[in-house]
């Protein structure tokens, strides 16, 4: 059983994947919520689709003021770092791990930084292994109610990195 992760959850400003506009963070200790953390991010390139803008609501307004991403990097790995050492390789978790590994390794990758090979879990297809046919879909707001979380805020990064993290300690 998975007990010690970090769920992340990232949200896009367009169909870049670099362009993260906020990010979620649920950092889990021995199978309890150790610490969260949540934060704006001004997106790279920085502009907004209409599609984006549509699922989780943010705009140019909203992250006009935001830290880039290396800011915010730096403190989620301080967050993480308050937790666990960082020689811990501590894995992370995301619901649909290719989007979210995806749009992490774009944005290192935007800013020069030197990606460290983060070990990803997918919830989805833990899901789908888990559950098979017996849900109507496998999309986070579903597989979270099959395993009794209450998912209230799709798409606010942190409400799905919390969700996420239910999923996670449930069924990995």
């Amino acid at each position: 059983m998975l007990r010690d992760f970090v769920a992340i959850d990232f949200e896009t400003a367009n169909e870049h994947p670099s362009s993260v506009c906020s990010v979620g963070v649920v950092i889990v200790q021995n199978g309890m919520v150790a610490d969260s953390f949540y934060s704006l991010i001004n997106p790279e390139p920085d502009y907004y689709s209409y599609f984006c803008q549509r699922v989780h609501g943010l705009s140019a307004a909203d992250t006009a003021d935001a830290p880039i991403f290396p800011e915010v990097w730096k403190r989620v790995e301080e967050h993480i770092g308050m937790i666990f050492p960082p020689e811990a390789n501590i894995p992370f978790v995301a619901h649909n791990a290719r989007f979210d590994e995806g749009c992490l390794k774009a944005v290192f990758r935007v800013y020069q930084m030197d990606y460290p090979d983060y070990l990803f879990y997918d919830t989805l297809t833990a899901s789908r292994r888990q559950f098979g046919h017996s849900l109507p879909n496998h999309q986070l707001q579903t597989v979270a109610a099959a395993c009794g979380y209450d998912l209230t805020r799709h798409h606010h990064a942190l409400a799905d990195a919390e969700a996420c993290a239910a999923i996670a300690l449930y069924i990995l």
